[in-house]
This record gives C-alpha cells, sequence and structure tokens, in this order.
C-alpha cells in the first residue's frame, strides 16, 4: 500500500478530492489529507498548514489549481514523495521540472481512473 498525501482534499460531497480520499482509503492506503479548512472525511482529518511526519510518503496527488500550488513547492520537495500526481486542472510545468529535478516521478493523470484501473 502506498501512503498518500492529499493536498486540496474537501469534505464537501461531489468534491473529487473527497471522493479520492474515500477510494484511497478503501484500496487500503493510509491517507493523509490537507484542505483549507479542518474537517473530517470519514475517519480521515483533514489538515491545514504544512503538516510534518511523512516518514514512507509515496504519492502526493494534487486537487489545487496551479496558482494555490506556489505556496507547497518547498514543502513538497522537503518530503521527497516517489511521485506527483497531478489530477485534471491541476498540471504545472513548473512544479513538475522541480520534481523531476529532485528525481521525483511526475504523473499527469486522474486518481480515481488510477485506483478503478488498479493501476495506482
Amino acid at each position: 500500500m502506498k501512503k498518500t498525501l492529499v493536498i486540496g482534499a474537501s469534505s464537501k460531497p461531489g468534491r473529487v478530492s473527497r471522493e479520492a480520499v474515500l477510494k484511497l482509503r478503501e484500496a487500503g492506503h493510509e491517507v493523509v489529507a490537507i484542505g483549507a479548512q479542518e474537517d473530517k472525511i470519514g475517519d480521515i482529518s483533514i489538515q491545514t498548514g504544512h503538516p510534518l511526519n511523512m516518514d514512507d510518503l509515496h504519492t502526493v496527488t494534487l486537487y489545487l489549481n496551479p496558482d494555490r500550488q506556489t505556496d507547497y513547492y518547498d514543502y513538497l520537495m522537503s518530503l521527497n514523495p516517489k511521485r506527483i500526481i497531478f489530477n485534471p486542472g491541476t498540471e504545472n510545468p513548473v512544479l513538475e521540472k522541480m520534481a523531476r529535478e529532485n528525481n521525483i516521478e511526475t504523473e499527469d493523470a486522474c486518481t480515481l481512473v488510477l485506483l478503478s484501473l488498479d493501476a495506482y
């Protein structure tokens, strides 16, 4: 299982980030969620800011538009995940380049589709 950080998580019904958190958990992945406000999605707390203690982080999956990602550049590089998934609408050439320069795999994909295809 892949420890996953979801950035841009929302507890609002109908939000893709909410569904992703639930589907990741359902698939057995350890999930950490960061959002604009503290809340819960099922048994997962949505945290704000830049939480630490991300040992063994495998994947970051983004649900933030590129303009809102800039506050996370240094944080993401410091976490040193194995990959960053840019979900539709989050594609960011600047962050993708930074990630590649730090030996972090990038993928323009939909987390929900990857999970449904058992390709996560």
